[in-house]
């Protein structure tokens, strides 16, 4: 009998679609040159590479525990809140980042906590050996007797590393350096990635162990690896901010076990990552008052609300087309408003470039923000400076109406508790707000008449 040869086929890096020959382009991303050829594991009877194919039995849904087990709290609570209240058991947690952003440097911190608090924690470093790992540790004045620090690549000995320890939480760091010797691609391939996060994911499951995994994040902003990585976790953060900044942002993308609105900051010092909890402050600490294009809104991450500054600059344009420039907008939706601006306030922008900003690096996609957009950009048009005391909020329509928003009494707290004398807000909110502060509250309904009130 003729011995069975084993096949080949070729996979997308990028997108991860499969060809039985090589192409220069991919088909379905486009990319070009991302094929590479991999061996297809010999199937049978009892598996995939001789593994064993296990038998569960299926369980009716009412004889089916609900106790709910106790959340583990990590050492920030600014990481608490976004997990949803904590780690979960048997959880698969995946942190995303750009290289340098501190992904490292938080799990470290949180492992130090979840061990002081008498968890045993094995930290797997696929990146650094144990040494640089240590030196990393001390730098941030950290030590831990319950703290196990693995070098390894491999997944086999890592997966026996955890059943002679037998740990309470798994840090994994990062995925793309682990491989299994079920598979000869290389590591960080679409299928070692895979293979790996299914075998981390099985361990989860099985021995009621939460496993956090550290993602790589490519030149154009989406995690490495097959997009079916992020489809397998339970929850997926995204840790976000610029390098030469102080503060990160962690933000929830994917959370099986709580909101995928709330947000985390924290500030990068010399010693480590320190929670910031009262954002609202450090986001309005250099605004100056006197400028024209200035206005301070209200958004809602989760359950908290922040005050942000949002500036704005029109200048006459140089060229044929005017620039529209956005930083942590959404672009299309200022485009929307300019329009509103020149159609209903006869505004002439057409012969000027419009630059919005979100000031501190936060991302606002809400569309409470847009009064507070046409307004600044209205502001810096006419150069007339918006009243450095008022909050503004609201929805603007095409016709120029300013409709209301959620969570208004919530904001109006935020914005009394920073010091602000007015807010100018939805007409139509104010039927079924609650609130009762000082805060000098003005109501709207249209953005001509919420002018009215800002522009000195």
């Amino acid at each position: 009998m003729p011995k069975k040869t084993q096949k080949t086929h070729y996979i997308c890096q990028n997108c991860g679609n499969t060809s039985p020959r090589w192409q220069g382009k991919c088909p379905s991303c486009q990319s070009w040159n991302s094929f590479i050829e991999e061996k297809i594991p010999i199937s049978s009877k009892h598996g995939t590479a001789g593994t064993p194919v296990k038998t569960v039995e299926p369980v009716p849904l009412n004889l089916i525990s609900s106790d709910e087990s106790p959340r583990l709290c990590t050492k920030s609570a600014e990481f608490n809140r976004v997990l949803g209240g904590g780690i979960v058991s048997g959880s698969v947690v995946l942190v995303g980042g750009d290289p340098g952003i501190g992904k490292s440097t938080l799990l470290l911190q949180e492992a130090v906590g979840l061990a002081e608090s008498g968890q045993t924690v094995l930290y797997v470093t696929g990146e650094e050996s144990v040494r640089q790992t240590k030196l990393r540790a001390e730098r941030l004045n950290l030590n831990s007797e319950q703290l196990y620090i693995l070098a390894e690549t491999e997944l086999e000995y890592t997966l026996s590393a955890v059943e002679r320890l037998n740990p309470g939480v798994v840090i994994l760091d990062s995925i793309q350096t682990i491989f299994t010797s079920l598979l000869e691609s290389a590591p960080g391939s679409i299928s070692q990635v895979r293979e790996c996060a299914l075998q981390l994911l099985q361990l989860a499951k099985t021995k009621n162990i939460p496993v956090f995994l550290v993602g790589h994040v490519t030149k154009e902003g989406y995690l490495a690896g097959p997009k079916v990585l992020e489809h397998m976790v339970d929850t997926l953060l995204l840790f976000e901010g610029d390098r030469d900044h102080f503060y990160r942002l962690l933000r929830a993308v994917k959370n099986r076990f709580g909101s995928t609105r709330e947000i985390g900051v924290f500030e990068m010092n010399e010693k480590g990552l320190q929670d910031v909890p009262n954002p609202s402050a450090v986001f309005l600490a250099e605004r100056r008052m006197e400028n024209s294009g200035s206005s301070v809104i209200c958004c809602m991450e989760g359950t908290r609300p922040i005050l942000v500054e949002l500036q704005a600059l029109a200048a006459p344009t140089k060229y044929g087309m005017p620039q529209r420039t956005t930083t942590g907008l959404d672009g299309k939706r200022v485009t929307m408003l300019i329009a509103v601006l020149e159609k209903r306030l006869d505004f002439n922008l057409g012969i000027m470039d419009v630059f919005v900003n979100a000031i501190g690096g936060i991302r606002i996609d809400e569309p409470a923000a847009d009064l507070g957009v046409a307004a600044c950009i209205a502001s810096s048009a006419g150069n007339r400076v918006i009243d450095p005391h008022a909050l503004v909020i609201g929805e603007i329509g095409l016709g120029g109406e300013v409709r209301s928003v959620s969570h208004i009494d919530s904001r109006l707290a935020e914005a009394e508790k920073m010091g602000f004398k007015r807010a100018i807000v939805p007409r139509y909110n104010m039927k079924s707000s609650t609130h009762k502060g000082k805060l000098d509250i003005i109501t709207v309904e249209s953005v001509q008449e919420s002018f009215q009130y800002l522009m000195q």
